[in-house]
């Protein structure tokens, strides 16, 4: 394998290990902390959150792990037959699922309704906490199954 192709594959395996690190960082204890404020409270504070988090930071991390993984999962396609291969598309795919996946199609628009007023707090906080839990889960695995498969490359 190349030089390029091993530093890709490691950018890819801790970006995906970074964003489960920021997701679990919520789950662990962020959520918890908004949910002893008052409803006002912590609705106040998850929107101030949301602003922040729409900055280069994690918009870099987040679109930018998502690119390699795509650029992952299309060189480990073509080089299908190489040992690892299926562990480096497994992982690319979880990470994907759950950085981008699960960030755009529940996460985002809880944010959304939450920011119009169109959810109550503790919906929001149902349905919010339950999709950050399985971005961390499936940001994790994903790590995990990249660097198996980085591994296993010759």
């Amino acid at each position: 394998m190349s030089r390029s192709w091993d530093v890709l594959t490691a950018a890819t395996t801790v970006g995906a290990g970074l964003l489960a690190g920021v997701f679990f960082a919520f789950s662990a204890f962020v959520m918890s902390g908004l949910r002893r404020l008052p409803d006002a409270g912590g609705a106040a504070a998850m929107r101030s959150i949301n602003v922040t988090a729409q900055r280069p930071p994690l918009m870099i991390a987040l679109f930018g792990v998502s690119a390699l993984c795509a650029v992952v999962i299309v060189r480990a396609l073509v080089t299908w037959s190489q040992p690892g291969a299926g562990w480096l598309v497994l992982g690319a795919i979880l990470t994907l699922v759950g950085a981008l996946g699960v960030t755009s199609a529940v996460n985002v628009p809880l944010n959304n309704r939450l920011d119009a007023g169109t959810v109550t707090w503790s919906e929001f906080l149902a349905g919010w906490d339950l999709a950050n839990h399985a971005r961390t889960i499936l940001c994790l695995a994903g790590s995990a199954a990249l660097l198996i498969g980085a591994l296993r490359r010759p």
